[in-house]
């Protein structure tokens, strides 16, 4: 599905149409009749491919290394610095696919719930690393709906210093409008989703920790 901005960035844009492999989990991650067993597998999988995506965003420099043969072999490292933070609860789900691909990364979380009365996100606990402000930020949530979550979280993240363009956020399902409300409010930020679509799977989190 074609981006709505050139911050929203498909994983697989790179084609003309999903990678048959990323629709496939899309679609059993859709599919109501998906056992929870496979359901976690598939989402863990989606998780991968997105964090994945995620750290090809990050800042690297250049080096040289040795090879066991005596070969001089130019590569890359990524850059000190980098840190992801979670929007409880269902942002937790993508933390193992994070610290599986960054061993030593640092997580902070942030839970954000709804009013019932007001229907505003309200923040209820925050806690980064305390040099956040320096750090890139990986910031962690599942499925994009209205955004008002994911527009509050970043608010709390600027209130720490971090600033706008230093924040990748990592969704695995978007709607159009979810999308659109965080770039209008924070076009520097930049976001990647595996699906852009009008209906999200909302039922994500319920379905991932087994409390549907």
């Amino acid at each position: 599905m074609p981006c709505h901005n050139q911050q929203v960035n498909n994983v697989s844009s790179g084609q003309e149409h999903p990678m048959k492999q990323i629709r496939e989990l899309q679609t059993i991650i859709r599919d109501k009749t998906t056992s929870r067993g496979d359901f976690v597998f598939s989402a863990d999988r989606l998780i991968r491919l997105v964090v994945e995506e995620g750290l090809n965003q990050l800042p690297y420099s250049e080096c040289t290394v040795t090879t066991p043969t005596g070969y001089k072999y130019e590569g890359v490292k990524f850059e000190r610095g980098n840190c992801g933070v979670s929007i409880m609860r269902s942002g937790e789900a993508m933390e193992q696919g994070l610290r599986d691909c960054c061993r030593s990364i640092r997580i902070g979380k942030i839970l954000i719930q709804s009013d019932e009365e007001t229907q505003k996100a309200k923040v209820y606990y925050a806690k980064f690393p305390p040099d956040i402000y320096r750090r890139k930020v990986l910031l962690m949530y599942p499925i994009l709906s209205t955004g008002n979550t994911v527009i509050e979280a970043v608010r709390v993240l600027l209130e720490h210093g971090v600033q706008p363009r230093h924040i990748i956020l990592l969704s695995l399902f978007s709607t159009p409008h979810g999308a659109k409300s965080i770039i209008q409010e924070f076009p520097e930020i930049t976001i990647l989703t595996t699906e852009v679509h009008p209906v999200a799977p909302t039922h994500f989190g319920q379905r991932y920790f087994g409390t549907d």
